[in-house]
């Protein structure tokens, strides 16, 4: 209980482990999506294989054009004029952005893209090979976010880096193949992870290799494409997980606030020592809440009920004994005083007549008080009606003396058939029987009617005694309360006859209803109990 009640305590807290369990399983979905931030790198690399291709392409158009235009001599020993190559080469990579470098075949460096002659002096331009590009903060947040998930998943980049300082075959090994007839490709990355292509394809005139072009382009327009997914992706992900956590949270209060709620609210009845806790009531919800709520107030209702009704009935109990017990205890004190044998005889009378009269009571009290437990256990079968009415008519006409009222069965056509227990039915009928005989007249009819209407099995016990006056229509089923006909000995009856048949009916999701038979006229002429049971 206590570890019940800290519980509660904690959960009262604006978040609760059911909200928890919510975000935590609402935020899968937005976690795949941060994972689907990877696929960029498949994505940037097929990109830079369409840039080197288009690469490799330009590399041989100018290698091509160099090879026809560049070379002068004699046709057996061709000789390369170093400023026509400069300028074809200067004009050809001027509109592409690439930087251009000729090797010949010992290896020299013979001409660059960025170098130019002023006044007769060679002066090379040092262009950064990717000039700082403004970029917005959520765009720089995307990027270091980006780079460290992938450094978390995919560990360091497996591409080499870019020296830009290098400038010699020994540093580039495609420029060896392409000495040796092969168009060689290279990706290399700078140290923010963008790629540089670089292309090496030979020179060739008159069928021979005579030296080799280096073509190096920075994937700039990838990185911008890149970088643009890569922010509307996250920016889709920021929205997604905004939404998600909002959902989250709308739907744990709808679910988990509820439930605590409930929860605090059963935690409070069960600690309320029988005082009544009123708990939350959801009923206007048409989902399990409101069924939770609704079945929980039902079942606390119907709690404080049989609690209320265990206190009237333990009070009732109390009162009744109290009377034989103190009609018996004043008769004993005055047999104790009396010497007239006669007096001593009558008040011995009165001690055994309270004494049967407690007996009495104790054995409906016990009945009463066992008829819940009993009906809860025990498993309900079916009971044909007509069959139990017929043989407590045939039961009356052998054992019933002279004089004795008679039973009339009036048994319609149908299935009479109900769930239940058997035993406690019967014994409804024949307390409804014993009351109808203990008020009939002699040789008056006592009519056992029984009929079907739709789903239901309708018994009515009707007799020829005085009735039941209308005020007294319901407080005939109290317990304890006695209404018998003139001239019976008092104490007879204990008074909870009807009480405990209405209980049985009512445990068997029926009713009992109590009336009077009326004559042509309107005139009363006896009373009549209603039985109303669900058919099987």
């Amino acid at each position: 209980m206590a570890g019940l009640a800290a519980r509660a305590r904690r959960r009262g807290l604006w978040i609760s482990p059911l909200t928890l369990r919510i975000l935590a399983i609402n935020a899968i979905a937005p976690a795949l999506l941060v994972f689907g931030l990877l696929y960029l790198d498949q994505y940037r690399a097929g990109l830079v294989e369409q840039k080197a291709h288009a690469l490799a392409v330009e590399a041989n158009l100018i290698a091509g054009a160099i090879g026809e235009s560049a070379f002068a001599g004699p046709p057996e020993i061709p000789g390369l004029e170093i400023e026509m190559a400069r300028q074809i080469t200067r004009r050809l990579v001027a509109a592409t952005g690439s930087r251009a470098r000729l090797y010949d075949l010992d290896g020299s460096q013979i001409a660059d893209s960025r170098s130019f002659v002023v006044a007769g002096s060679e002066v090379e331009r040092l262009d950064l090979l990717r000039p700082p590009a403004e970029e917005a903060l959520f765009e720089r947040i995307a990027d270091a976010f980006y780079l460290g998930l992938a450094a978390l998943f995919t560990g360091p980049d497996p591409v080499e880096p870019y020296d830009e300082a290098a400038s010699t075959p020994k540093d580039f090994p495609e420029i060896v193949e392409a000495m040796q007839g092969e168009t060689a490709v290279r990706i290399r990355r700078l140290g923010d992870g963008t790629r540089v292509v670089t292309v090496a394809t030979p020179i060739q005139a008159l069928r021979k290799i005579r030296g080799a072009l280096h073509l190096t382009t920075v994937a700039d327009d990838v990185e911008r494409r890149v970088r643009a997914e890569r922010v509307t992706i996250l920016q889709l992900l920021l929205g997604v997980l905004g939404l998600t956590v909002l959902l989250s949270l709308f739907l744990a209060g709808t679910i988990g606030r509820p439930v605590r709620r409930l929860a605090v609210a059963a935690v409070r009845a069960r600690a309320a020592q029988g005082r009544r806790v009123e708990i939350p009531d959801f009923a206007h919800r048409r989902d399990e809440i409101g069924d939770l709520s609704t079945a929980l107030r039902g079942m606390t209702d119907a709690l404080y009920a049989r609690i209320e009704a265990i206190e009237s009935f333990a009070a009732d109990v109390a009162h009744e004994l109290k009377n034989p017990l103190t009609s018996l205890r004043s008769a004993l004190e005055t047999i104790a005083r009396s010497e007239d044998e006669e007096q001593r005889k009558r008040l011995i009378r009165i001690c055994v007549r309270d004494i049967g009269r407690l007996n009495r009571l104790i054995s409906d009290i016990s009945d009463a008080s066992r008829l819940d437990a009993e009906m809860a256990r025990s498993e309900a079968e079916p009971i044909d009606l007509a069959a139990m009415l017929g043989a407590l008519a045939e039961i009356h006409a052998e054992t019933a003396g002279d004089g004795a009222p008679t039973i009339e069965l009036d048994i319609g056509p149908g299935d009479m058939n109900v769930m239940g227990l058997e035993g406690r039915l019967g014994q409804v009928a024949r307390n409804l029987l014993d009351n109808a005989i203990s008020f009939s007249p002699a040789g008056a009819p006592i009519t056992l009617r029984l009929r079907r209407d739709g789903p239901r099995v309708v018994l009515e016990v009707e007799d020829r005694g005085p009735g039941i006056a209308p005020e007294n229509l319901e407080k005939i089923f109290d317990r304890f309360y006695s209404d018998r006909p003139a001239g019976e000995r008092f104490g007879t009856h204990s008074g909870l006859g009807l009480a405990i048949a209405r209980q049985i009916v009512e445990a068997h999701d029926g009713q009992m209803i109590a009336g009077n038979a009326v004559d042509a006229a309107g005139q009363r002429i006896g009373a009549k109990f209603t039985v109303v049971l669900p058919a099987r």
